[in-house]
C-alpha cells in the first residue's frame, strides 16, 4: 500500500460469484502443505496453481481482482453517463465526453502524431539554455515530466503551510540503478529502452538513423542527470529531501541555472523561500544544461513529450508504449481492451468526478459507519501495546501516545470534492482533455504555494483499492474501493474483517512509526521526539526486520532490498499484531465458536494470508524488487506471521519450524 500520498463496498448484484463474500474456500488450500512449513502456500496453494497471471497483467491476486470487478462498475458508470446526452448533469457530461474521446479510435489514428505537431515545432527553436528552460517550463505546465520536479508541498518542519519544492527527476527508466547496474538484465533493459526511444522518434517521422542518433543522445543525457540522482533506498529519510532556504540562496548555489526566468515561465506565484530537495543533483543538472549540446537536449525534450504523449495517441504509438513499458518492464504480452484503458484514464483525470458517481452507486453509509468503529478498535489496541512496551521509555511514549489520539481518518470519499467546472472535456479531442485537464491540475497545484495545507484533499480516487499514510498530515485514508471483499465484508464474522481490513488500518496506522513515519511528530513536522535510549532501541529492531527480508528471494538469483522494504515491513509487522488486539478486545466474553472446523484466531490469519495471495510474472517481480517499498505477497505473509506468538498459539507451531523463526530472532517492533 503506498504510504506517503503513496474501495467501495459494492452491492452483492456487482460481485460475482468468487467475490460475493468475504470468506475461507477450502478448495484454495493446499493441504499436502503443513501451516507451519509455509503457511502462505498451505491457505494459498491450489488458488496459486490455478490462476496464473492473465495475459493482460503483470500479476494477479487480491487487490488486483478487486480492482478489475470495480472497473467493471466504473465501465458502466462511464457508458451511461455517455450516453446521457442532454439530459446528462455537467459532471455525468464530462466523465462522458472524456469516455468517448477515448473510445474513438478511428479519430486517434487519424491524427496520427498531429496533436504534437504544434509542441514539436517549438523545440526545434530550442538552441540555448535559456530556450531548454523555457521549453522544459512549458512542458511541465500540461503535465509532461521532464528535466527536474517543480511544485507544491507542505513544508516538512511546518507541515500546516505549502512551499516551493525543487527535486530531482526527469528519468525515463523507473530508478537510478537501472542506468548503471551492470548485470545482463540490466543491459538489455538499457539496450531496449534506446530501441523504444528510436521507434517513437520514427513514428514522428524521423529516419531510422536520425532516431538511433537522438535515441543515444538521450540515453547519454539520462545517465549524466541519474549519476547526481538520490536512490529510492535513499529517499526513504526525509532529512535526504528537505532543504529549506531562501530562494536567492538556491539562485546563488546554480547560478548556472537561471531559475528566476524558468520561475516566470512556469507562471508561479511570488514566493521568497523553498525547500531546494536535492541539491547535488540540481549541481549535476546545472552542468549538463550548460555542456550537453542543445541538439541533444531538443532530442531529450521531444522524447518525453512524446513518452507522455504515446498513450493518448493512435495505435502504433500506444503500442510501442505497451511494448517497453509492459512487455519489457513487466512481461505482460497482451494490452488490456480498450474500455479498460480508457476507464483507468478517467479515473486519473477526473477521479473526483467518477467518484462521485461511484460513491452514489456502490457505497453504503453502513459500510463507512462499520469502518470508523473498526478504526477505533485499531486505535485502541495500538495504545494498549504502546503502553506495554518495554523498549521504550516513558517520555518517548507519551508523544507516541500523543501523535496516535492526534491521528485523522478519512473513510470513503472527500467531505468536498474537487470542482472540475473549468476544464474544458470534449468528445472528440481525447488527447486535448489530457492537456486540458493535466494543465488545470498543474495550475491548481502551484497556486497552493504560500498558503494552509488544504488537509480536506485526498490523495487517491474514491475507487481506489488502496489505502495509505500520509505523514505530513498524520492521516491515515481508507477510499470506498478496498471496503469490500476479500478486505471487507459487511455480513462477515470479525475474524475475517479483523484479519483483512483490520490489518490494513493497522497496518497505515503503523506506518506513523514505521523508520521513516516515527520522523514526524503528532502535528505531522519533521521532528526528533525520540529520546537516545528509545531510538537506539527502535534502530537495533528496525536493523533486524531489514535482515529478515533481505534474506528472501522472490524469484531465482534476485533478494529483496531490506532497506527499500523495511518501512512497508514494519507496518505489515505492527499491523496485523494490533488487528489481531483488537480482535481479541472484540471477542471478550464471546464463544470461541468454530467456523468451518477454525477458530476465530485461526481464522483471522487465514483472513490475513488470503489478502496477500498473488501470482507474478518474474519481469514484474524484477522491477518491484529495485522500485517497490512492498515486500511480495508471500513474504509478507511469511515474513511477519513467523515472527509472532500469536499465530504459533494459534496453529501449534512448534519450535524449529519454518514459520517459527528461532526466539533471539523473533522481532517485535509495535
Amino acid at each position: 500500500m503506498t504510504k506517503r500520498f503513496l474501495t467501495a463496498l459494492l452491492v452483492a448484484a456487482a460481485l460475482p460469484a468468487g467475490l460475493l463474500r468475504a470468506g475461507i474456500d477450502l478448495k484454495n488450500f493446499d493441504l499436502t502443505v503443513k501451516p507451519q512449513d509455509d503457511f502462505y502456500r498451505y491457505v494459498n496453494g491450489t488458488w496459486l496453481k490455478e490462476n496464473p497471471v492473465p495475459a493482460d497483467q503483470s500479476r494477479w491476486g487480491g487487490f488486483v481482482q478487486l480492482s478489475e470487478e470495480n472497473q467493471k462498475n466504473l465501465r458502466a458508470l462511464c457508458e451511461a453517463a455517455a450516453a446521457k446526452g442532454a439530459s446528462a448533469t455537467p459532471i455525468e457530461k464530462k466523465v462522458g465526453d472524456l469516455f468517448t474521446s477515448g473510445m474513438d479510435v478511428a479519430a486517434l489514428n487519424a491524427a496520427g502524431a498531429k496533436p504534437l505537431q504544434p509542441e514539436l515545432e517549438r523545440l526545434k527553436a530550442v538552441k540555448t539554455p535559456a530556450d531548454v528552460l523555457s521549453a522544459m517550463a512549458r512542458l511541465q505546465s500540461f503535465g509532461v515530466s521532464v528535466g527536474f520536479r517543480f511544485g507544491s508541498s507542505p513544508d516538512l518542519k511546518q507541515s500546516e503551510r505549502e512551499i516551493a519544492i525543487l527535486a530531482q527527476g526527469g528519468l525515463g527508466l523507473p530508478e537510478r540503478g537501472y542506468y548503471f547496474n551492470d548485470d545482463e538484465k540490466s543491459l538489455k533493459i538499457r539496450q531496449a529502452y534506446v530501441a523504444h526511444i528510436a521507434n517513437l522518434f520514427v513514428l514522428l517521422g524521423e529516419t531510422r538513423e536520425a532516431a538511433t542518433v537522438a535515441a543515444q543522445s538521450v540515453m547519454a543525457l539520462e545517465t549524466k542527470l541519474a549519476l547526481n540522482t538520490l536512490a529510492r533506498v535513499q529517499l526513504r529519510d526525509p532529512y535526504r529531501s528537505y532543504h529549506k532556504m531562501a530562494l536567492a540562496e538556491a539562485v546563488a548555489k546554480t547560478p548556472g541555472i537561471d531559475f528566476t526566468a524558468y520561475l516566470a515561465a512556469r507562471q508561479a506565484p511570488a514566493f521568497t523561500e523553498l525547500n531546494l530537495a536535492h541539491p547535488e543533483f540540481f549541481k549535476g543538472f546545472e552542468a549538463a544544461l550548460n555542456t550537453v549540446p542543445a541538439v541533444d537536449w531538443q532530442a531529450y525534450l521531444c522524447w518525453h513529450l512524446v513518452r507522455h504523449a504515446a498513450p493518448y495517441l493512435s495505435e502504433p504509438f500506444e503500442r510501442e508504449s505497451f511494448s517497453f513499458n509492459s512487455t519489457v518492464l513487466n512481461g505482460v504480452t497482451e494490452m488490456k481492451p480498450r474500455w479498460k484503458r480508457v476507464v483507468t484514464v478517467v479515473d486519473g483525470q477526473l477521479g473526483e468526478a467518477l467518484g462521485q458517481l461511484y460513491v452514489a452507486a456502490y457505497f453504503p453509509p453502513a459500510a463507512k459507519e462499520r469502518m470508523a468503529r473498526l478504526v477505533e478498535d485499531l486505535r485502541a489496541s495500538l495504545r494498549e501495546r504502546l503502553n506495554a512496551l518495554d523498549w521504550m521509555d516513558a517520555p518517548t511514549r507519551a508523544k507516541a501516545l500523543a501523535k496516535l489520539e492526534a491521528f485523522s481518518v478519512k473513510i470513503g470519499y472527500p467531505d468536498k470534492w474537487r470542482d472540475y467546472s473549468a476544464v474544458r472535456i470534449a468528445p472528440d479531442d481525447f488527447f486535448g482533455n489530457i492537456v486540458r485537464s493535466d494543465t488545470a491540475e498543474v495550475a491548481r497545484r502551484l497556486a497552493r504555494i504560500g498558503e494552509l495545507v488544504d488537509r480536506s484533499q485526498w490523495g487517491m480516487t474514491p475507487p481506489t483499492v488502496n489505502a495509505y499514510y500520509r505523514p505530513t498530515s498524520n492521516e491515515i485514508v481508507f477510499p470506498a474501493g478496498i471496503l469490500q471483499p476479500p478486505f471487507f465484508d459487511l455480513q462477515a464474522d470479525d475474524a475475517l474483517n479483523y484479519g483483512g481490513i483490520g490489518a490494513v488500518i493497522g497496518h497505515e496506522m503503523t506506518h506513523g512509526f514505521d523508520d521513516s513515519g516515527a520522523k514526524y511528530d503528532a502535528q505531522g513536522n519533521l521532528s526528533n521526539w525520540w529520546s537516545e535510549e528509545s531510538a537506539k532501541n527502535f534502530k537495533l529492531r528496525t536493523t533486524a526486520i531489514v535482515k529478515q527480508f533481505s534474506a528472501y528471494s522472490p524469484i531465482p538469483g534476485l533478494t529483496l532490498n531490506g532497506e527499500l522494504t523495511q518501512g512497508e515491513n514494519i507496518a505489515d509487522l505492527g499491523g496485523v499484531k494490533i488487528a489481531y488486539g483488537a480482535l481479541q478486545r472484540a471477542l471478550a466474553d464471546k464463544p470461541r465458536t468454530k467456523i468451518d472446523g477454525f477458530t476465530p484466531e485461526q481464522r483471522f490469519f487465514l483472513s490475513y494470508a488470503t489478502i496477500w495471495r498473488v501470482n507474478s510474472r518474474p519481469e514484474a517481480s524484477r522491477l518491484r524488487a529495485a522500485t517497490d517499498p512492498h515486500s511480495p505477497g508471500e513474504f509478507r505473509v511469511r515474513g511477519p506471521l513467523s515472527n509472532l506468538d500469536e499465530f504459533a498459539r494459534a496453529f501449534d507451531i512448534p519450535e524449529g519450524s519454518p514459520m517459527r523463526r528461532p526466539a533471539a530472532e523473533r522481532v517485535t517492533i509495535w
